[in-house]
């Protein structure tokens, strides 16, 4: 690791009462130096006892500090933290994670050793609750079948050149390259950023051997939301950035059209019925396997019936999601919602 290099961590926050505790713990046991670090805790305007926490931290640490975000939305709390950062590398942190006490410097320490100007860790998604349900939703977040072959959730052997990592440790002349966060996504911030990073000739590797633990959604309402909202702003991202950046994108859409064009061409003829219920009763019938193999290492038969329930609601929530999103791009539509996530 650069001794010269000081570090700012960015944190977006906004009604984390249940995580920010268990998050800055995690950050005061990190061997970087503490005087080479600063950490910004960015604030949406929390209304329960977030800031009462980070508050009681800052009285104990000097390299902690609060900043108010009134847009309350991520990337308004990234720029506004950049722009204050005392750092020449600038680190992402999520308050649903927990890190390991080596992340900050080995970070930093690949940055400078792979040349690179974003490098990031394997996310291991954790349940939020030691419920059946809860079990479901951080099991399909880390399936190949529930989210593909994003790397950095499913894992990886060896470092390798990615298109996108969680919560990014970044160069900070990367900003002054190619601009900010992009203020108009609520979602997908930082794929358009890394996307726009690459186009500029960056590069963006994953560490295998250096793992976030992250907490999941805790219902399949929050869980829907969230993957609604990532294939929402999928087509505004392709549309700023010119061209998709990866294909994976389009599989849930894709999914989601086939199941609506394919129970309209199942009334024409008997044999697209039954080709259509075998195609839906694979599908249920991989989430129940999923399920099974799942059951053997947690020891809860639940999961053998919530799993494909889990999984229907990833794929259905983004399909939609990106088909809306289109529309929105189609038709010049506004993509303002209300979000603080």
């Amino acid at each position: 690791m650069r001794n010269a290099s000081f570090l700012t961590i960015v944190c977006p926050v906004y009604n984390e009462q249940k995580y920010i505790e268990q998050c800055i713990e995690s950050i005061l046991v990190q061997d970087f130096p503490r005087e080479n670090l600063e950490v910004l805790f960015v604030d949406g305007m929390s209304s329960d006892e977030t800031r009462q926490i980070i508050s009681s931290y800052i009285d104990k640490y000097s390299f902690i500090r609060m900043l108010d975000n009134p847009e309350r939305i991520v990337p308004y709390a990234m720029n506004i933290g950049i722009m204050e950062a005392k750092g020449d590398v600038i680190m992402r942190l999520d308050a649903h994670a927990i890190y390991p006490s080596n992340y900050f410097s080995t970070l930093v320490d690949a940055l400078y050793k792979l040349n690179a100007d974003n490098v990031g860790a394997i996310c291991r998604t954790l349940p939020a609750r030691e419920t059946p349900k809860c079990k479901a939703i951080a099991i399909a977040m880390s399936s190949a079948f529930g989210v593909g072959n994003s790397y950095f959730r499913i894992g990886t052997e060896k470092v390798m050149e990615v298109d996108t990592v969680p919560f990014g440790c970044y160069r900070k002349n990367v900003f002054e390259e190619i601009g900010m966060y992009d203020v108009e996504l609520v979602r997908n911030q930082d794929d358009e950023l890394n996307a726009r990073l690459i186009k500029h000739g960056g590069k963006i590797y994953l560490l295998p051997n250096l793992v976030i633990d992250y907490y999941a959604r805790d219902t399949f309402c929050k869980t829907w939301k969230m993957f609604y909202q990532y294939g929402l702003y999928k087509p505004l991202v392709n549309r700023k950035l010119g061209s998709p950046a990866t294909f994976r994108q389009f599989v849930p859409l894709l999914f989601v059209v086939g199941v609506i064009v394919g129970g309209g061409m199942s009334f024409v003829n008997i044999w697209l019925l039954y080709a259509y219920c075998f195609v839906l009763l694979l599908y249920v019938m991989l989430g129940v396997f999923i399920g099974v193999r799942a059951n053997k290492k947690v020891h809860d038969w639940r999961l053998v019936f919530i799993l494909p329930v889990a999984f229907g609601i990833i794929h259905f929530a983004y399909g939609i999601g990106h088909l809306c999103g289109i529309y929105k791009v189609v038709f010049r539509k506004s993509f303002n919602v209300s979000s603080n996530r």
